[in-house]
């Protein structure tokens, strides 16, 4: 059975298309957001609610469109670092090149990790260093379709990297040479750019009460 588009969707797909150089197509773009609504559904995720004992029903999908940023470096912070014996006072985060899905999505390797006391002026201490294969670009104006659950707030399910991001452009794989880049080799630039991550993720959670974040 197909989900066709409803018809009063048309006019706001067909304007968020034109936002974006008319390069993204209403059909296309409903096509996107169903492959995410979809990947509810996907093998992965169905065993790994039925490993924790969560009905299925519980898991409840929406879809986050969004525009894609040319990014340099992404990352994943947790305000609480979860390895930590410390952990109110202690921030974690993971470190790449190009675009999150490297990072998120099932791409072998890992990311640059490090943690960082949370009161200022503290320097960043890197866990370990990167050996991702590859690096995700798309150097063009597009939107991505990315999968937004309530899998975090279920009792012994988190739900990451089980959902599928849609790129409205295809990513271009490029080889990721960490050798380098000044992430691995300059001691001073990599302090600079951890520091800042850090300082976002704790305006972060001061914004949101004080609550412990997962922010991507």
């Amino acid at each position: 059975y197909e989900l066709k588009m409803p018809d009063d969707l048309v006019t706001p797909l067909t304007t968020a298309a034109a936002a974006y150089g008319n390069t993204c197509a209403p059909a296309d773009i409903y096509q996107a957001v169903k492959k995410v609504w979809a990947s509810k559904w996907n093998d992965r995720a169905f065993v790994s609610l039925r490993n924790v004992g969560i009905d299925h029903a519980d898991l409840r999908m929406s879809v986050l469109v969004q525009p894609v940023v040319d990014a340099d470096y992404a990352f994943v912070i947790h305000t609480v670092n979860p390895s930590s014996k410390d952990k109110a006072d202690e921030l974690y985060a993971e470190v790449v090149m190009g675009l999150g899905e490297a990072l998120v999505g099932n791409y072998p390797g890992r990311a640059l990790s490090f943690s960082i006391k949370k009161t200022k002026g503290q320097t960043p201490k890197v866990i370990g260093f990167p050996s991702k294969s590859v690096m995700l670009k798309i150097p063009r104006q597009t939107l991505i379709f990315r999968s937004d659950s309530n899998g975090e707030d279920l009792e012994g399910y988190a739900g990451a990297g089980l959902y599928e991001a849609v790129p409205m452009d295809e990513e271009e794989t490029i080889h990721a040479d960490y050798a380098t880049d000044p992430l691995v080799w300059d001691e001073g630039f990599r302090t600079e750019l951890l520091s800042k991550i850090a300082e976002a993720g704790v305006a972060i959670e001061a914004a949101l009460d004080g609550v412990p974040q997962d922010i991507e």
